[in-house]
């Protein structure tokens, strides 16, 4: 019989999770709502400070030592994987979506250098989230006129032979946590340029451009319709020098589209994150409204025929159905990850369901309370608000499903568009 109960470690990690979601985030919910832009630093000290006690995220390397085979007392302690991973970002996006992407460490920098980088690399970015302070990463990837099409990106990257550096030049906006990353110490951004525009995608490569570094900065700060307690920043890269070495993968322009590749590897593992993310928003919306509405004498009942139910139930029950159905595409995703199998179409079948699942469930959830829901007297429009972000960033739910449907035709980019 299959089991979907969690397993004791992810059940063990959640209650603690759950103790930060409802004592340090939902209090402060509204608050950093209505203050964007000001930074959450007592839940940021509190993660840093918990993440490291937990041996760090799936992103940071670890180092191989030494064990005794048949040593009884030696405890075994699995590692946070994309699967722990999964069920710390749903439990935290309960408490607070904007809040939780304000999370030092692990986030898309993070994870596309670990999806493309080399042993050295990871080992070079990675640990520093152990380190004694908050480490902030990003990855600044869309330009004004290249959103989903990442064949459009004009950002360019020289080689200075003489100095051994890459000279890195263009925009980029809608930036997640770009603010903390350039302006906290110690923080770095993967920005994606081309080191050859006539290669197309086989020029495109990623490059690490860290902290203080001179020619980067931060030229805006955007005003969300939801996620508001997290930064989003348009950056400029003006001449900005970084070391041959940040550069993630082969420097190499081949006839193949390797590098490319093994960047967009990076949203096999943080899609279904993504997904998670949206969970987590569904579940604090479902939650809410089954509450409200036994306050009014409505409960829900399960296990009679549909037809006996009221049409409130049976909005209810369809919308529990869409969320576990969204849920467990999103586990498949994330064991997939942890497992290293070859996961682009189920990442994004992940995204475009849980995307899709959450807009339509906090939608209903706000029509069904009425102005009740409609109000600020509670978190449900805010959370309305945060649901629709899972839908766009990463690959909107329209390229997601692209992406689905190339692989389950076994199309190219170029011919299903």
């Amino acid at each position: 019989m299959i089991d979907f109960s969690p397993p004791k470690p992810i059940t063990q990690m959640n209650n603690v999770v759950e103790t930060v979601a409802v004592n340090m985030m939902r209090p402060v919910s509204r608050y950093f709502d209505e203050n964007e832009h000001e930074i959450p630093w007592d839940f940021i000290k509190f993660m840093h400070t918990a993440v490291k006690a937990m041996g760090g995220t799936s992103m940071a390397p670890k180092e191989k030592k030494e064990e005794k085979k048949d040593d009884p007392k030696k405890k075994k302690f699995p590692p946070i994987g994309y699967q722990r991973l999964g069920h710390m970002v749903e439990m935290l996006s309960w408490g607070d979506a904007g809040i939780y992407l304000c999370t030092p460490g692990g986030m898309l920098g993070s994870a596309a250098v670990s999806a493309a980088g080399t042993p050295e690399q990871k080992k070079r970015f990675l640990t520093r989230f152990m380190g004694k302070e908050p480490v902030f990463d990003a990855m600044a990837m869309t330009e004004p006129q290249a959103g989903s099409d990442t064949s459009a990106i004009r950002a360019t990257a020289d080689l200075d032979e003489e100095t051994n550096e890459w000279i890195l030049n263009g925009e980029k906006i809608f930036v997640t946590a770009g603010d903390k990353a350039l302006n906290q110490s110690n923080g770095f951004i993967v920005v994606w340029a081309t080191i050859d525009a006539e290669a197309g995608r086989a020029g495109m490569r990623s490059f690490v451009v860290e902290s203080g570094t001179p020619g980067c900065k931060v030229t805006k700060m955007e005003h969300k319709l939801g996620i508001r307690a997290s930064d989003t920043v348009s950056i400029i890269l003006q001449d900005c020098r970084v070391p041959y070495e940040n550069v993630l993968g082969s420097p190499t322009v081949k006839k193949t589209t390797k590098g490319f590749k093994g960047a967009m590897k990076t949203f096999d593992a943080t899609r279904p994150i993504i997904a998670t993310q949206a969970m987590g928003i569904a579940r604090a919306t479902l939650e809410l409204l089954k509450e409200e509405l036994e306050k009014n004498g409505v409960t829900i009942r399960y296990g009679i025929p549909r037809q006996k139910l009221t049409n409130i139930e049976r909005e209810v029950i369809d919308m529990e159905v869409q969320f576990r159905s969204a849920w467990l595409l999103t586990l498949k995703a994330l064991w997939m990850a942890d497992n290293k199998l070859h996961n682009p179409k189920e990442a994004s079948m992940s995204k475009v369901k849980a995307g899709d699942v959450v807009v339509r469930i906090t939608q209903k959830a706000v029509a069904l309370l009425g102005p009740l829901g409609y109000t600020r007297d509670m978190l449900l429009e805010k959370w309305f608000r945060d649901a629709k972000i899972t839908d766009l960033y990463e690959g909107t739910g329209q390229i997601n499903r692209l992406v689905v449907a190339r692989h389950i035709l076994g199309y190219r980019g170029s011919q299903l568009r």
